[in-house]
């Protein structure tokens, strides 16, 4: 029998390669390159020289005859060797209960069955299509590797949201007295429990998801080493095997939904400094996952009520109108706004009145959220840290990028920046990681993006070609949308829960698309209702609004939604 390098304990080395048998019984680890037929044995390039010295008549196989060499005996073990007794050899299927069993299974298990009978019997009655099956293994196998993703993806959102919900309790224990350092303590309290209970039910989700990803590749490998081997016994069970982990796979999932992502938010009691002796707490500790599980739909269309308009022009501006080319909105509510044409970061408050405002060094493009306090925004050639203190907007750290930069998105610990042409991510810190996507057919065919709220799907704005552009993270384009109400495609946001909206500069619209990126499920706002060149545009999670910022006008227009 064959021997492989590697151990069925992990699928990548399961069917690794064959080792020579000559360099094995020097204890020197061979990778083989050849099997003779008659020999029965695997040869290196260099052992298979002396052998062809003494058995020049032989018949061998080289790595391009792969189907002639026998299978290695990891992978007959694995596919063979029966999972309750692991000593035994699987000999009989019973078709009462559509299990395979060795002869321990079938005398304790099987003996008031009707219908037990030898595997080589058993083939005679079914085919088994093996490409089939190992392209249904390999579906799955893709799966489960979103679903791993996901909830990697979740784990990571929890410690954000963690670290960010942990600061927000600090700003709001600042307001308060000495009386409340029992009430801080018991909130952490309950922050630690659930942030603990969640992380322990993520990390399980991923094992399990860990565990039925190696043995579905186990067996996947195994069904790919069969194929033209004609071993129909061996084939009837790795089929059978397949099928029982297939049916593991779709309970498990079945179980367990793939796309909610968990995190923490914090609800913070508004009403406690006037009922302070009221309170047992200083808010509740959610997990996100539950309370927006109602709104996780990414494709749930949105209804605008009515639209009102609020100023946004101060008495220090400059120029007599403002050019909102950037907006985000914070957890508090707060709505921070970058004023183009004014070259200032402005601070709203919530009722949308300015309360706070900073120069930049520049002309500032685009805003996007860090932390529950601090925002980045593009300046020329520069990401320029800014946070709000004591309900003031203070300028912090900053660094240069290699390029103009026009639109910026953050996503668990990266930055997302297009320079108008290329989509570019960093590091918080400055260091360029990787170039994403590039198009250099006009000036501004790279010009905003947005990531999804799992990281898989990042959009681009062209504005030249009136196109929203899809991508995967693994820089694959997923699709590319075009509407005649999508005219000067400029920017693009996406709300916690995965909705979708652009603004048509040249249209005079914001719309909405699905999650794909493939077709427009409303349009929310237009010319008719006195919407002129949206430029940014923003879900506030907080109030349930959209704001867009226009070009040339001293207001953003806020839409309540139905």
């Amino acid at each position: 029998m064959a021997t492989s390098i590697g151990s069925v304990h992990n699928s990548s080395d399961l069917v690794k390669d064959y080792v020579c048998d000559a360099c094995e019984s020097k204890n020197i680890q061979g990778i083989a390159d050849y099997f003779c037929a008659i020999c029965l044995k695997f040869f290196c390039g260099k052992c298979i020289y002396q052998h062809d010295q003494l058995y020049a008549n032989h018949s061998k196989y080289g790595r391009e005859e792969t189907n002639k060499w026998p299978l290695t005996k990891a992978v007959e073990d694995l596919l063979l060797k029966c999972n309750v007794h692991k000593d035994n050899k699987l000999k009989m299927f019973c078709q009462d209960h559509s299990q395979l069993c060795c002869t321990d299974c079938a005398f304790l298990n099987h003996r008031q069955c009707t219908d037990v009978a030898l595997i080589s019997d058993s083939v005679k009655k079914m085919s088994v299509d093996m490409q089939q099956l190992s392209n249904n293994l390999h579906t799955i196998l893709d799966e489960l590797n979103k679903f791993k993703r996901a909830r990697e993806a979740s784990i990571q959102s929890v410690e954000v949201s963690w670290s960010e919900k942990l600061q927000e309790i600090r700003d709001l224990r600042k307001k308060l007295n000495a009386a409340l350092d029992e009430l801080e303590k018991t909130t952490l309290k309950e922050l630690d429990e659930i942030r603990t209970r969640l992380q322990a039910s993520l990390k399980k989700d991923v094992d399990d998801c860990t565990r039925l990803k190696d043995e579905l590749k186990q067996l996947s490998e195994a069904v790919n080493a069969l194929c033209d081997k004609s071993k129909t016994e061996i084939e009837f069970v790795a089929r059978r095997k397949c099928l029982d982990k297939i049916q593991e796979f779709e309970a498990y999932l079945k179980e367990n939904p793939v796309k909610l992502q968990r995190s923490l938010i914090f609800q913070a009691n508004i009403d406690i400094e006037q009922y302070l002796s009221q309170q047992s707490s200083l808010g509740r500790i959610v997990d996100r996952m539950k309370s927006l599980t109602v709104k996780m739909n990414p494709d749930q269309g949105m209804t605008v009520k009515r639209k009102l308009e609020y100023s946004v022009r101060i008495s220090s501006d400059t120029n007599q109108t403002c050019h909102i080319t950037g907006i985000c909105c914070l957890p508090s509510g707060q709505v921070i706004v970058t004023d183009n044409t004014n070259n200032k970061v402005k601070l709203l408050d919530q009722h949308y009145t300015v309360s706070s405002h900073c120069d930049v060094s520049g002309v500032p493009g685009d805003a996007c959220q860090i932390t529950a306090s601090e925002v980045a925004v593009t300046v020329n050639r520069d990401v320029q840290f800014i946070s709000v203190r004591n309900g003031q907007l203070m300028n912090g750290k900053k660094f240069q990028l290699l390029q103009e930069s026009c639109g910026i998105a953050f996503h668990q610990g990266s930055l997302y920046v297009t320079s108008g042409t290329t989509l570019y991510c960093y590091t918080l810190t400055g260091s360029l990681v990787k170039t994403l996507f590039e198009d250099a057919s006009g000036s501004y065919t790279v010009l905003k993006c947005a990531v999804s709220p799992a990281g898989d799907r990042i959009y681009v704005t062209n504005y030249d070609q009136h196109k929203l552009i899809t991508l995967a993270t693994d820089r694959n384009l997923i699709s590319t949308f075009t509407d005649p109400e999508l005219q000067g495609a400029w920017d693009v946001h996406v709300t916690l829960s995965g909705q979708v909206l652009v603004c048509g500069c040249i249209s005079n619209t914001v719309i909405q698309v699905d999650h794909e990126g493939k077709k427009k499920l409303a349009t929310l706002v237009s010319s008719n209702d006195g919407v002129r060149n949206p430029m940014s545009v923003c879900y506030n999670t907080k109030t349930d609004k959209i704001i867009v910022g226009l070009n040339n006008s001293n207001k953003i227009n806020v839409m309540e939604l139905h």
